[in-house]
């Protein structure tokens, strides 16, 4: 029993030095890949850098203390950290206060609805995704992924778009206009040293190596080269101009914000006092002042953009600072420092005093050093409701991607996996880790390959990792400021290349090709509709689940006959001559409400178009189930047959079946004498009475009995 509440004690019987050393070399291992995979998956979800290591913290270590995968490595992931950024992209700027505020708020939730489902045992819920849905979803979400991080690659900034086609689109002209080729080089520099250690070893760090490389090669050469001027350093009327309504429109749109919050007060407050005149005054200002800040918001995109497209020369001056001239506008006779100098420009209202100016590549730069500090997300019944749904599918995907994850290791090394537990466990590491500021984690399968690779015996691993982490976050953080973005984005980049897998849609097609079509259609949707992901799953289960109640309801029902082997197979399917007197007619499903008619029909369609049918043989094997509607279907239907002078038989009926038969006294209405264990026993009972004055010479339903009979 105490086993089942702390799973980790389980770990220690038999446990050895050597495994010890074992969970050692593997917990060290996967921290190297950890700490850089982390910060990049943290900007992919719209968080500062250092967010993924606060993520790596408490996840991997509770996720594998109260787990039942003894190699599962937790942490932030790709898709979830997609997923967390389409989840909050509409409530809040990526990196702000709010944001990092709804993100560790979506982590509690997530885990509270992971953990429900495990203490439930509902881990079956997983099975509302199905394979072809999650195959088409993962492989847009690749190709979103990726291309998600060109901005950074290239070395230029762009607002959002509704649409993330229209992001792209943005991206590509901003590098067209201007691609910062050190930062290019950068990129390009992690993925020649993440192939090439690749291919050359793969048990060699190659994530981690190529981050110290470029690392130290960024500090080597001041790849990142700022500068704070004040406005007046830039000598262009035009570009101050353009700053200073760029000022006035954020400026604008914060106060209409903080009006906007009062009138909805108000808003409020006429509603509970049923003060109709009040409310549609409210809601009527509450709409002006909603377009008010579209318009503005528009205004400042459109500025903003602006800003991002002038290019400066830098010129110093003779006390040492410098002066800004639009490229192509320096005055003769001034020697420039040869930079291309740009505008660092945000969301945010610019500093006139202290306008970034950057000559150089974007790096992590400052990642604060200790721990977090451990507190409950604020709670805001208003953003649950709307973070909820959300919360939902993340659970869903992430568990999935988990479970499959774990389910394949536990294969290999023979372990006993309990998917509930499971659930319990990721529960618990995403509601601790929201305490200790971690966005949404889940089981990662490249860091859980390398895991089981590197010879982890027991989840202690997984807290050597945790407390490799942590070291890092006490001493090491000052090392990683120079890291280039460029480097992450590359890291996330090459991560993802492992989830395209394009012979899925091909393997679904096989399989059935509504399945292939629901995967086809995920993809597509995902794709389209991003960075609104959860439109593109939505889409993908409708049809999943549409597919399963068209089949439920027109389940397959099949006239059998024999062939020269006299085994009963479907007439349809193998050409085989069926019996003019005798129907053996197989319903394939549970026969309940949804498909109860259908049968009915199936069955009058053989009285109209068969005129010599004397008796109909209904092969039960497959009717799993029966409910209340089922059963009087199959009353009339018995009724129907016999007063037009025929008679019914049923074969194979189950244990669960024949008792709801028996409860109704349905059973008794049929005849036990009418109900066989076997379609064979029904055949050889039934044969000789059908086929009394009958024309058919050679019945291809006679062979077996006559067999039977001689013997």
């Amino acid at each position: 029993m105490l086993t089942r509440i702390f799973p980790f004690l389980g770990w220690f019987k038999k446990y050895s030095g050597a495994a010890f050393r074992a969970d050692i070399i593997s917990g060290l291992t996967v921290a190297l890949v950890l700490i850089p995979q982390s910060m990049a998956y943290a900007q992919l979800a719209g968080m500062p850098a250092y967010y993924g290591l606060y993520a790596s913290l408490l996840p991997p270590m509770v996720a594998a203390l109260f787990g039942s995968s003894r190699q599962l490595a937790t942490g932030p992931v790709a898709v979830v950290s997609l997923m967390t950024a389409a989840s909050l992209e509409p409530l809040a700027t990526a990196g702000s206060e709010g944001y990092i505020a709804y993100a560790l708020l979506l982590a509690l939730l997530v885990g509270i609805f992971q953990f429900l489902l495990g203490v439930l045992r509902l881990g079956l819920v997983v099975n509302f995704l199905s394979h072809p849905v999650v195959n088409g979803f993962t492989n847009a979400a690749a190709i979103i992924i990726a291309s998600s991080q060109l901005s950074k690659m290239f070395g230029v900034y762009v607002d959002k778009a509704e649409l993330h086609f229209e992001t792209i689109m943005r991206v590509i002209k901003g590098a067209i206009h201007y691609t910062h080729l050190p930062t290019l080089g950068m990129g390009v520099l992690a993925f020649v040293i993440m192939v090439g250690l690749k291919r050359v070893n793969p048990k060699i760090p190659n994530v981690l190596c190529a981050v110290v490389i470029t690392t130290l090669l960024s500090w080597a050469t001041g790849f990142n080269h700022d500068v704070r001027v004040d406005i007046s350093a830039i000598q262009d009327t035009e570009v101050q101009s353009v700053i200073t309504d760029f000022n006035k429109s954020v400026t604008g749109i914060e106060d209409l914000a903080v009006k906007r919050t009062e009138i909805a007060a108000l808003e409020d407050k006429a509603k509970s006092e049923k003060n109709q005149i009040g409310y549609y005054d409210a809601e009527h200002d509450l709409a002006v002042v909603n377009y008010q800040v579209n318009v503005l918001k528009h205004q400042s995109h459109e500025l903003r953009a602006a800003l991002r497209h002038f290019l400066f020369e830098g010129v110093e001056q003779a006390d040492g600072s410098m002066a800004f001239y639009v490229e192509g506008k320096t005055p003769a006779g001034l020697t420039t420092d040869g930079r291309t100098w740009r505008i660092k420009v945000g969301n945010k209202m610019l500093d006139t005093a202290a306008l970034k100016m950057m000559g150089g590549g974007a790096v992590v730069g400052n990642v604060p050093s200790g721990f977090p500090a451990l507190a409950i997300p604020s709670l805001d019944l208003k953003v649950i409701l709307k973070l909820f749904p959300f919360a939902i599918i993340i659970s869903l995907l992430g568990f999935m991607e988990a479970i499959s994850i774990a389910k394949a290791m536990a294969a290999k090394t023979g372990q006993r996996l309990d998917p509930n537990q499971e659930l319990i466990g990721q529960g618990l590491a995403n509601m601790l880790g929201a305490c200790g500021s971690a966005y949404p984690a889940s089981g990662s399968f490249s860091r859980s390959a390398v895991n089981l690779q590197a010879g982890a015996v027991t989840g202690l691993s997984s807290v050597f990792t945790s407390a490799i982490v942590a070291v890092t976050l006490m001493f090491f953080t000052p090392l990683l400021y120079n890291l280039p973005q460029a480097v992450l984005a590359a890291v996330i980049m090459m991560a993802v290349i492992g989830l395209i897998n394009a012979s899925g849609f091909i393997h679904a097609w096989k399989a059935q090709k509504y399945d292939g079509a629901i995967s086809i259609i995920s993809f597509v949707a995902t794709l389209a509709f991003a960075p609104h992901l959860d439109k593109g799953i939505m889409i993908g289960v409708a049809l999943s689940l549409g597919v399963f109640l068209y089949k439920s309801m027109r389940p397959r029902v099949s006239n059998l006959s024999k062939g020269e082997d006299e085994v009963l197979r479907d007439a349809s399917i193998h050409g085989l001559r069926e019996c003019d007197h005798i129907a053996v007619v197989r319903f394939g499903g549970p026969l309940f409400f949804a498909n109860a008619s259908f049968l009915e029909d199936q069955i009058t369609d053989r009285l109209l178009n068969m005129p010599n049918l004397k008796h109909i043989i209904l092969v039960c094997s497959g009717i799993n189930d029966i409910d209340a509607s089922g059963e009087e279907a199959l009353s009339l239907i018995v009724d129907t047959v016999r007063s037009g002078g025929r008679d019914i038989s049923l074969s194979g009926v189950n244990e669960s079946v024949m008792d709801v038969l028996a409860r109704t006294h349905l059973l008794e209405k049929i005849g036990k004498d009418h109900v066989f264990a076997d379609t064979d026993s029904a055949l050889c009972k039934t044969h000789a009475q059908a086929h009394h004055d009958g024309t058919e010479s050679d019945c291809p339903l006679t062979t077996y009995c006559r067999v039977r009979g001689n013997a």
